[in-house]
């Protein structure tokens, strides 16, 4: 009798399982909000389509299909409302990053990107805000120029070779190296050779596709984290080695620094490790070794891929589009005539070129470096959103990719035109409600800390590249592939000096 019942246990789990799905879809208070049928029962309709790695053109056809609000999951709702942006994300906004994230850091930590409480995470953000703050960005343009040389000595040698190249890995390259001076004071080395240094990148990838996929089903990642984590080619085994990669960093680098007073005197040189050693040593209570780790460990996970995808976009659509290439180039040359735009351009001269910043928005408003739903969770009590009542513990989301190209605010939303964004300078409530629908870097409390960081690595390097050589693209069409990220995996050029 004991055995039959044991026997049984799985399958009377599974019925009451299956009664409470079907019960939540019947009698949810959200029951007639459309979606795909599966969606309404089973997590697994979003699983296959994320895995597939193109959910951010998915998510657009959904939206064109069903409306503002779309069911992905049980319990999950994709909007597309300027109104539900400013309740989800604006400042002070009180809807917690949602279980997904839990995927993107160790079971027994937190980070300053996964971190689910509001207030540690604001308590935690003010310990680095100065150091990615605009008026930071004049101290790193030294790192930044000295990568961006590197990074033309090897365009040079591709060019004289006659050779292709994928501009994407090699952005990468750049944007690792960057990150890898501005925060521990040295590159890596990726732009020596365009090598993936010790798995660095391969490591990456695989923690991006696991914390995309695990994150669906968070219930999961502790029970796999700990095993996957043995296995350098898993997610889990990429994540490990980074944080591995980073402690490690952070040891080297502390060796080196015997004279902590004297790398005060220099501040505006220090690098990221530095000053964070400094805070560290003068309030030890305030700013922990912990603090020091996830600090290094945030720019490298997100450092390298955020810029180099974006850097891509920005160049594959002025490669696409000659008129836009041809003003670009009027405006630089116009710029250097005038004295006003050195060799190595600095960042504060790239702010005034009006056009150039024009592109930028553009192509990061097409093709913008994350391609999923930001999932927050409505908090205690509900919430209206756009006039509808979403339940507490409902997971709403917006995908930058869905706000970018809504026809309703971005007219001919597939068509690159930076100039939408100089005509709309002349209607004040046009341009508010395209920045307000713009978040390439997110919004709120939670835009990217980094954002600064990659605007100055694109600022500076673009107009060299475009005053410098001349790109012929190998096809007209590119693929990517989305894990959070928006990757380019083919995006292969001729390069050739002027």
């Amino acid at each position: 009798m004991h055995i039959q019942l044991f026997l049984l246990l799985p399958i009377i789990f599974l019925v009451l399982s299956l009664v409470h799905r079907l019960s939540r879809a019947v009698f949810s208070p959200l029951k007639d909000i459309p979606g795909p049928f599966w969606a309404r029962f089973t997590k697994l309709w979003y699983f296959r389509r994320v895995q597939k790695g193109g959910f951010e053109q998915d998510n657009i056809s959904l939206h064109q299909k069903y409306g503002p609000v779309v069911r992905v999951g049980p319990n999950q709702y994709s909007i597309s409302e300027i109104a539900a942006i400013k309740t989800v994300y604006g400042t002070g906004s009180q809807f917690a990053k949602a279980s997904w994230y839990d995927a993107w850091k160790h079971p027994a930590q937190w980070t300053v990107f996964s971190d689910r409480d509001i207030k540690r995470h604001a308590d935690t953000r003010k310990r680095f805000t100065n150091l990615y703050s605009m008026s930071s960005l004049v101290h790193y343009e030294g790192f930044v120029d000295h990568c961006a040389d590197i990074f033309i000595e090897r365009l040079n040698e591709f060019a004289d070779k006659e050779q292709s190249l994928n501009l994407g890995h090699w952005f990468q390259c750049y944007a690792f190296d960057v990150i890898g001076n501005i925060t521990f004071g040295e590159r890596f080395g990726f732009l020596d050779r365009g090598h993936d240094i010790d798995g660095a990148m391969n490591a990456l990838n695989k923690v991006l596709t696991y914390s995309t996929l695990a994150g669906i089903y968070p219930e999961w990642h502790p029970r796999l984290f700990g095993p996957l984590s043995r296995f350098k080619g898993s997610g889990a085994g990429g994540r490990a080695y980074i944080a591995n990669f980073v402690r490690e960093k952070i040891r080297s680098h502390e060796l080196k620094k015997t004279d902590p007073e004297a790398a005060d005197e220099s501040l505006q040189n220090q690098d990221f490790v530095d000053k964070m050693i400094s805070a560290r040593n003068k309030n030890p209570e305030k700013v922990t070794d912990y603090h020091l780790f996830i600090m290094g460990q945030s720019n490298v996970a997100a450092g390298s891929d955020t810029t180099s995808i974006s850097l891509s976009g920005i160049m594959w659509f002025i490669m696409h589009n000659p008129e836009v290439l041809r003003k670009l180039r009027e405006e630089i040359d116009e710029f250097t005539l005038q004295g006003k735009c050195s060799v190595n351009i600095t960042f504060k001269e790239s702010q005034e070129m009006p056009y150039f910043q024009a592109i930028m928005k553009e192509a990061l408003r097409m093709h913008s470096a994350t391609g999923l739903p930001m999932w927050r969770v409505v908090p205690a009590g509900g919430a209206e959103i756009d006039g509808r009542f979403f339940p507490e513990g409902t997971e709403v989301g917006v995908n930058a990719w869905v706000a970018h190209y809504d026809e309703r605010v971005f007219p001919d939303a597939k068509l690159f035109r930076p100039e939408r964004w100089l005509e709309a300078e002349t209607s004040p409530e046009q341009l508010k409600e395209m920045n307000q629908m713009y978040m390439p870097f997110g919004l709120g409390s939670r835009t990217c800390l980094g954002k600064h960081i990659s605007i100055l690595e694109m600022s500076k390097l673009i107009p060299r590249l475009v005053k410098a050589y001349d790109f012929t693209p190998l096809r007209k069409t590119w693929m990517t592939e989305n894990y959070w990220f928006v990757k380019p995996t083919n995006f292969e050029v001729y390069v050739q000096k002027k």
